[in-house]
C-alpha cells in the first residue's frame, strides 16, 4: 500500500456558510479552523493547504460561555513607545465583531506561511448578508 500525497493543482475547494448566531466561539472557531486546514477530508497533508473557504455569517451574535465576555482582556501593541492595548470581548464586538471570530481561528492555526494563506480562506460579515452567492456555499451546520 502506497501514501498519497496531496498537490496543490490537485485539491478542490469547497465554500461553506456557516451561520455564528448562538454559537459558542471557541467551538465554533475550533471547527472552522479544522475545517480551513482541511483535516476533514480524507487527503488531508499537514504541509500542503488542503482547507476549504468558509463564509461566516452573523458575526455579532456569537456567544462566549461564563464571564468572559467581561473579564476576558485581549492585549496588542501598537510597535511604539506605550503602545500597549487592552480590550474586552464586549468592547470588540460592538466596535467589530468580524475580529473576535478571526482572532480565534487565527489562534487554532499554524504560525507560519501555510497558516497565512489558509486564514485568507476565512470570509467573517456582522449581518446576515455576504458577497459571496456566485459560489455557492453549502450550509455547514456547527454549534
Amino acid at each position: 500500500m502506497k501514501t498519497t500525497f496531496a498537490k496543490k493543482s490537485e485539491i478542490e475547494r469547497k465554500w461553506y456558510v456557516v451561520d455564528a448566531e448562538g454559537a459558542v466561539l471557541g467551538r465554533l472557531a475550533s471547527r472552522i479552523a479544522a475545517y480551513l486546514r482541511g483535516k476533514h477530508k480524507p487527503v488531508f497533508t499537514p504541509n500542503v493547504d488542503t482547507g476549504d473557504f468558509i463564509i461566516v455569517i452573523n458575526a455579532e451574535k456569537v456567544r462566549l460561555t461564563g464571564k468572559k465576555l467581561t473579564d476576558k482582556v485581549y492585549y496588542w501593541h501598537s510597535g511604539y513607545r506605550g503602545g500597549l492595548k487592552a480590550a474586552t470581548p464586549r468592547e470588540i464586538l460592538e466596535k467589530a465583531p468580524e475580529r473576535l471570530i478571526k482572532e480565534a481561528v487565527w489562534g487554532m492555526l499554524p504560525k507560519n506561511r501555510l497558516g497565512r494563506d489558509m486564514i485568507k480562506k476565512l470570509k467573517v460579515y456582522r449581518g446576515p448578508e455576504h458577497p459571496h452567492s456566485a459560489q455557492k456555499p453549502d450550509k455547514l451546520e456547527i454549534k
